[in-house]
Protein backbone atom coordinates (compact mmCIF):
# COMPACT_ATOMS: atom_id res chain seq x y z
CA UNK A 1 0.00 0.00 0.00
CA UNK A 2 1.52 3.15 -1.09
CA UNK A 3 2.10 6.31 1.34
CA UNK A 4 -0.48 8.16 -0.62
CA UNK A 5 -3.21 5.72 -0.09
CA UNK A 6 -2.51 5.12 3.53
CA UNK A 7 -2.78 9.41 3.65
CA UNK A 8 -5.69 9.15 1.91
CA UNK A 9 -7.56 6.82 4.14
CA UNK A 10 -5.89 8.91 7.07
CA UNK A 11 -7.68 11.92 6.35
CA UNK A 12 -10.90 10.20 4.75
CA UNK A 13 -11.67 8.34 7.70
CA UNK A 14 -10.49 11.63 10.37
CA UNK A 15 -12.96 13.89 8.43
CA UNK A 16 -15.32 11.28 8.34
CA UNK A 17 -15.46 11.33 12.22
CA UNK A 18 -15.40 14.78 12.52
CA UNK A 19 -18.35 15.20 10.30
CA UNK A 20 -20.48 12.36 10.77
CA UNK A 21 -19.24 11.33 13.98
CA UNK A 22 -19.07 7.19 15.43
CA UNK A 23 -22.51 6.09 14.17
CA UNK A 24 -21.48 6.94 10.62
CA UNK A 25 -22.29 4.06 8.82
CA UNK A 26 -25.51 3.45 10.15
CA UNK A 27 -26.46 7.03 9.57
CA UNK A 28 -25.34 6.45 6.16
CA UNK A 29 -27.36 3.17 5.72
CA UNK A 30 -30.84 5.17 6.72
CA UNK A 31 -29.80 8.59 4.46
CA UNK A 32 -28.87 6.22 1.24
CA UNK A 33 -30.11 2.77 1.85
CA UNK A 34 -34.17 3.70 2.99
CA UNK A 35 -36.00 3.20 -0.01
CA UNK A 36 -39.12 5.75 -0.48
CA UNK A 37 -39.80 8.89 -2.05
CA UNK A 38 -37.12 11.76 -2.07
CA UNK A 39 -37.83 15.67 -2.29
CA UNK A 40 -34.56 15.57 -4.29
CA UNK A 41 -32.08 13.20 -6.84
CA UNK A 42 -28.87 13.58 -8.15
CA UNK A 43 -30.19 15.62 -11.07
CA UNK A 44 -31.50 18.46 -8.44
CA UNK A 45 -29.24 21.15 -8.19
CA UNK A 46 -29.03 21.43 -4.43
CA UNK A 47 -28.04 17.59 -4.70
CA UNK A 48 -24.65 19.13 -6.71
CA UNK A 49 -23.68 21.56 -4.27
CA UNK A 50 -24.56 20.01 -0.98
CA UNK A 51 -22.68 16.80 -2.22
CA UNK A 52 -19.35 18.71 -2.61
CA UNK A 53 -16.78 19.03 -0.85
CA UNK A 54 -17.07 22.69 -0.92
CA UNK A 55 -19.61 22.80 1.62
CA UNK A 56 -16.82 22.23 4.15
CA UNK A 57 -15.82 26.08 3.18
CA UNK A 58 -19.72 27.32 3.00
CA UNK A 59 -19.64 25.66 6.49
CA UNK A 60 -17.39 28.21 7.85
CA UNK A 61 -18.55 31.13 6.01
CA UNK A 62 -22.45 30.60 7.16
CA UNK A 63 -21.24 30.21 10.48
CA UNK A 64 -19.05 33.50 10.53
CA UNK A 65 -21.56 35.25 8.55
CA UNK A 66 -24.52 34.20 10.74
CA UNK A 67 -22.67 35.50 13.74
CA UNK A 68 -23.22 38.97 13.20
CA UNK A 69 -26.59 38.83 13.66
CA UNK A 70 -26.42 39.71 17.35
CA UNK A 71 -29.79 37.51 18.28
CA UNK A 72 -28.82 34.37 16.64
CA UNK A 73 -25.56 34.94 17.98
CA UNK A 74 -27.14 34.79 21.70
CA UNK A 75 -28.62 31.74 20.58
CA UNK A 76 -25.72 30.01 19.71
CA UNK A 77 -23.31 31.20 22.69
CA UNK A 78 -25.96 30.41 25.20
CA UNK A 79 -27.45 27.16 23.68
CA UNK A 80 -25.41 25.24 21.37
CA UNK A 81 -22.18 24.28 23.09
CA UNK A 82 -20.60 25.17 20.58
CA UNK A 83 -17.27 25.59 22.50
CA UNK A 84 -17.70 22.52 24.96
CA UNK A 85 -19.12 20.11 21.91
CA UNK A 86 -18.20 21.54 18.35
CA UNK A 87 -17.92 18.23 16.72
CA UNK A 88 -20.98 16.80 18.25
CA UNK A 89 -22.88 20.43 16.96
CA UNK A 90 -21.08 19.83 13.56
CA UNK A 91 -22.64 16.20 13.55
CA UNK A 92 -26.10 17.59 13.98
CA UNK A 93 -26.25 20.11 11.58
CA UNK A 94 -24.47 17.60 8.71
CA UNK A 95 -26.99 14.90 9.07
CA UNK A 96 -29.71 17.36 9.33
CA UNK A 97 -28.38 18.85 6.09
CA UNK A 98 -28.04 14.99 4.72
CA UNK A 99 -30.95 14.08 5.25
CA UNK A 100 -33.56 16.70 4.11
CA UNK A 101 -31.61 16.94 1.08
CA UNK A 102 -30.53 13.55 -0.09
CA UNK A 103 -33.06 11.50 2.50
CA UNK A 104 -36.19 9.95 2.15
CA UNK A 105 -39.36 12.51 1.87
CA UNK A 106 -40.69 10.63 5.87
CA UNK A 107 -36.71 10.97 7.51
CA UNK A 108 -36.43 14.99 5.91
CA UNK A 109 -39.70 15.39 7.67
CA UNK A 110 -39.06 13.51 11.17
CA UNK A 111 -35.24 15.45 11.03
CA UNK A 112 -37.34 19.05 10.55
CA UNK A 113 -40.01 17.81 13.54
CA UNK A 114 -36.69 17.26 15.57
CA UNK A 115 -35.39 20.88 14.66
CA UNK A 116 -38.44 22.63 15.55
CA UNK A 117 -38.78 21.31 18.63
CA UNK A 118 -35.58 22.13 19.54
CA UNK A 119 -35.97 25.81 18.57
CA UNK A 120 -39.52 26.37 20.34
CA UNK A 121 -37.10 25.32 24.06
CA UNK A 122 -34.46 27.80 22.89
CA UNK A 123 -35.13 31.54 24.41
CA UNK A 124 -33.33 33.84 26.33
CA UNK A 125 -31.78 37.28 26.40
CA UNK A 126 -29.02 38.94 24.56
CA UNK A 127 -26.34 40.99 25.78
CA UNK A 128 -28.26 43.97 25.15
CA UNK A 129 -30.65 43.38 26.99
CA UNK A 130 -33.20 42.24 23.86
CA UNK A 131 -35.15 38.93 23.95
CA UNK A 132 -34.53 36.32 21.27
CA UNK A 133 -36.26 32.98 20.95
CA UNK A 134 -34.82 30.26 18.03
CA UNK A 135 -38.45 29.98 16.36
CA UNK A 136 -38.57 33.31 15.68
CA UNK A 137 -39.13 33.09 12.18
CA UNK A 138 -37.04 36.47 11.24
CA UNK A 139 -33.75 35.06 13.23
CA UNK A 140 -34.56 31.47 11.15
CA UNK A 141 -34.70 33.59 7.96
CA UNK A 142 -31.63 34.90 8.71
CA UNK A 143 -30.08 31.62 9.19
CA UNK A 144 -31.12 30.13 6.01
CA UNK A 145 -30.50 33.46 4.39
CA UNK A 146 -26.48 33.38 5.14
CA UNK A 147 -26.19 29.24 5.02
CA UNK A 148 -27.84 29.50 1.83
CA UNK A 149 -25.97 32.28 0.19
CA UNK A 150 -22.56 30.59 1.90
CA UNK A 151 -22.84 27.20 0.12
CA UNK A 152 -23.95 28.32 -3.46
CA UNK A 153 -21.17 31.35 -3.12
CA UNK A 154 -18.23 29.13 -2.51
CA UNK A 155 -19.41 26.33 -4.09
CA UNK A 156 -19.55 29.03 -7.92
CA UNK A 157 -16.15 30.40 -6.35
CA UNK A 158 -14.04 26.38 -5.55
CA UNK A 159 -15.12 24.19 -8.30
CA UNK A 160 -13.83 23.55 -11.17
CA UNK A 161 -14.96 26.30 -14.29
CA UNK A 162 -16.87 23.58 -15.92
CA UNK A 163 -19.12 22.51 -12.83
CA UNK A 164 -20.06 26.30 -11.67
CA UNK A 165 -24.01 26.63 -12.04
CA UNK A 166 -25.56 28.69 -14.38
CA UNK A 167 -27.68 32.06 -14.01
CA UNK A 168 -30.73 30.07 -13.93
CA UNK A 169 -29.28 26.53 -11.95
CA UNK A 170 -28.21 29.41 -8.93
CA UNK A 171 -31.77 30.46 -8.93
CA UNK A 172 -33.02 26.66 -8.47
CA UNK A 173 -30.12 26.15 -6.19
CA UNK A 174 -32.23 29.18 -3.48
CA UNK A 175 -35.60 27.88 -4.37
CA UNK A 176 -34.67 23.92 -4.01
CA UNK A 177 -32.71 24.90 -0.47
CA UNK A 178 -35.98 27.12 0.58
CA UNK A 179 -37.89 23.97 0.69
CA UNK A 180 -36.97 22.53 4.25
CA UNK A 181 -36.13 25.70 5.60
CA UNK A 182 -40.25 26.75 5.02
CA UNK A 183 -41.01 23.54 7.08
CA UNK A 184 -38.67 24.81 9.54
CA UNK A 185 -40.42 27.89 9.79
CA UNK A 186 -38.87 30.49 7.36
CA UNK A 187 -42.26 32.24 6.03
CA UNK A 188 -41.92 32.73 2.30
CA UNK A 189 -38.15 31.80 1.85
CA UNK A 190 -36.43 33.44 -1.64
CA UNK A 191 -36.83 31.82 -4.31
CA UNK A 192 -33.73 33.72 -7.04
CA UNK A 193 -30.51 34.65 -6.10
CA UNK A 194 -31.81 38.35 -6.71
CA UNK A 195 -34.23 37.74 -4.00
CA UNK A 196 -31.71 36.33 -1.56
CA UNK A 197 -29.30 38.81 -1.90
CA UNK A 198 -31.73 41.58 -1.46
CA UNK A 199 -32.84 40.17 1.84
CA UNK A 200 -29.47 39.58 2.92
CA UNK A 201 -28.71 43.41 2.50
CA UNK A 202 -32.61 44.16 4.41
CA UNK A 203 -30.82 42.71 7.01
CA UNK A 204 -27.26 44.82 7.52
CA UNK A 205 -28.45 47.50 9.51
CA UNK A 206 -29.57 44.86 12.45
CA UNK A 207 -25.97 43.62 12.08
CA UNK A 208 -23.27 43.98 14.46
CA UNK A 209 -20.05 42.27 15.93
CA UNK A 210 -20.65 41.31 19.36
CA UNK A 211 -18.34 40.14 21.51
CA UNK A 212 -19.66 36.70 21.23
CA UNK A 213 -19.43 36.99 17.51
CA UNK A 214 -16.00 38.04 17.73
CA UNK A 215 -15.45 34.96 20.02
CA UNK A 216 -16.68 32.78 18.03
CA UNK A 217 -14.80 33.85 15.04
CA UNK A 218 -11.59 33.80 16.71
CA UNK A 219 -12.37 29.94 17.91
CA UNK A 220 -13.67 28.86 14.14
CA UNK A 221 -10.54 30.33 12.93
CA UNK A 222 -7.35 30.42 15.57
CA UNK A 223 -8.25 27.60 17.65
CA UNK A 224 -10.06 24.87 16.46
CA UNK A 225 -10.07 21.88 18.71
CA UNK A 226 -7.95 19.78 16.27
CA UNK A 227 -4.75 17.78 16.44
CA UNK A 228 -1.50 20.04 15.17
CA UNK A 229 -1.25 17.19 12.03
CA UNK A 230 -4.64 18.62 11.17
CA UNK A 231 -4.94 22.54 11.54
CA UNK A 232 -2.94 23.28 8.54
CA UNK A 233 -5.87 21.73 6.37
CA UNK A 234 -8.37 23.79 8.33
CA UNK A 235 -6.35 26.73 8.35
CA UNK A 236 -6.70 26.28 4.28
CA UNK A 237 -10.37 25.58 4.51
CA UNK A 238 -10.68 28.79 6.81
CA UNK A 239 -8.98 30.96 4.62
CA UNK A 240 -11.03 30.19 1.62
CA UNK A 241 -14.44 30.83 3.47
CA UNK A 242 -12.29 34.20 4.88
CA UNK A 243 -11.95 35.06 1.04
CA UNK A 244 -14.94 34.50 0.04
CA UNK A 245 -16.83 36.54 3.55
CA UNK A 246 -18.03 39.83 1.92
CA UNK A 247 -16.02 42.75 2.51
CA UNK A 248 -18.22 44.37 4.89
CA UNK A 249 -18.57 41.32 6.88
CA UNK A 250 -14.79 40.89 7.15
CA UNK A 251 -15.10 44.88 8.57
CA UNK A 252 -17.59 44.11 11.39
CA UNK A 253 -15.73 40.78 13.32
CA UNK A 254 -12.04 42.78 12.55
CA UNK A 255 -10.55 40.19 10.75
CA UNK A 256 -7.00 41.37 10.06
CA UNK A 257 -6.48 40.84 6.30
CA UNK A 258 -4.02 42.15 4.18
CA UNK A 259 -4.88 44.11 1.47
CA UNK A 260 -4.93 41.79 -1.86
CA UNK A 261 -3.85 39.13 -0.05
CA UNK A 262 -7.21 37.12 -0.12
CA UNK A 263 -7.80 37.02 -3.74
CA UNK A 264 -4.22 36.07 -4.20
CA UNK A 265 -4.05 33.44 -1.43
CA UNK A 266 -7.05 32.91 0.31
CA UNK A 267 -9.34 31.95 -2.80
CA UNK A 268 -6.47 30.07 -4.38
CA UNK A 269 -5.80 27.71 -0.63
CA UNK A 270 -9.99 27.57 -0.80
CA UNK A 271 -9.77 25.55 -3.80
CA UNK A 272 -7.03 23.50 -2.82
CA UNK A 273 -8.36 22.23 0.46
CA UNK A 274 -11.81 21.70 -1.19
CA UNK A 275 -10.12 19.66 -4.13
CA UNK A 276 -7.86 17.59 -1.03
CA UNK A 277 -11.45 16.67 0.56
CA UNK A 278 -13.09 15.77 -2.13
CA UNK A 279 -10.01 13.80 -2.87
CA UNK A 280 -10.04 12.23 0.45
CA UNK A 281 -13.86 11.45 0.79
CA UNK A 282 -13.80 9.56 -2.36
CA UNK A 283 -11.17 7.07 -0.87
CA UNK A 284 -13.30 3.79 -1.40
CA UNK A 285 -12.74 2.39 2.31
CA UNK A 286 -15.79 5.72 2.94
CA UNK A 287 -17.23 6.76 0.03
CA UNK A 288 -20.86 7.09 -0.50
CA UNK A 289 -21.81 7.97 -3.79
CA UNK A 290 -23.98 11.01 -3.40
CA UNK A 291 -24.14 10.90 -7.50
CA UNK A 292 -26.19 7.82 -7.40
CA UNK A 293 -29.82 6.95 -8.06
CA UNK A 294 -31.24 6.08 -4.37
CA UNK A 295 -34.13 3.70 -4.06
CA UNK A 296 -37.59 5.16 -4.36
CA UNK A 297 -39.31 2.60 -3.62
CA UNK A 298 -41.55 1.39 -1.08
Amino acid sequence: MSVLTVARSTLAHALRSRVAGDDADAAAAVIWGRSGPRWFTPDDVVWRVHADATMFVGGIRALLLQSLHPLAMAGVAGHSGYKSDPWGRLQRTSHYLATTTFGTVDDANAAIGRVRAIHARVRGRADDGRPYRADDPHLLRWVHLAEADSFLSTYQAYVAPSRRLTPHECDVYVEQAGRAASLLGVIDPPTTVAGLREELAAYRPELRASEAAKEAARFLLLHPPLPPAARVGYAMLAAGALADLPDWARRMLDIPVVPGADPLLGRPLGRISAGVVGWALSDPSVATDRRARPPVDA
